[in-house]
C-alpha cells in the first residue's frame, strides 16, 4: 500500500501563488509517475500535472505558463508551483502515484487539499 500526504493548500488572492507538496511513503517501490488531479462539484477529476521518474512532464492546457511540477525521487516528494492563480483554479487537488509492478498498475489518490482562489 502507498500513502499520500499533500500539504499547502488555503486561501489566495488572484494573481497569487501557492505551492503543493505531496510525499508518498510505504510500498512505494514501482512508483514511476507522480501528479496533481483536481475536481470541483459536480465536475470530474482532471489532471494538472504530472511527472514521470525519468522527469517528463504533462500539463494541463489550462495551466501551462503558470504551474510548474518537480519531483524527488530520492525523497518520494513531488511539488506543484502554482502562480497567476486564477478563480476558476478553485477545486479540491489530489495527490496521484501510478505503481507499476509488472504486469499489474496500481493507483493511489491522496486525501485532497482545498485550494481557493478568491478576492
Amino acid at each position: 500500500q502507498v500513502r499520500l500526504v499533500e500539504s499547502g493548500g488555503g486561501l489566495v488572492q488572484p494573481g497569487g501563488s501557492l505551492r503543493l507538496s505531496c510525499e508518498a511513503s510505504g510500498s512505494i517501490f514501482g512508483i514511476n509517475t507522480m501528479g496533481w488531479y483536481r475536481q470541483t462539484l459536480g465536475k470530474e477529476r482532471e489532471l494538472v500535472a504530472s511527472i514521470t521518474s525519468g522527469g517528463i512532464t504533462n500539463y494541463a492546457d489550462s495551466v501551462k505558463g503558470r504551474v510548474t511540477i518537480s519531483g524527488d525521487n530520492a525523497k518520494s516528494t513531488v511539488t506543484l508551483q502554482m502562480n497567476s492563480l486564477k478563480p476558476e483554479d478553485t477545486a479540491v487537488y489530489y495527490c496521484h502515484a501510478l505503481k507499476v509492478v509488472v504486469p499489474r498498475t496500481y493507483q493511489y489518490w491522496g486525501q485532497g487539499t482545498q485550494v481557493t482562489v478568491s478576492s
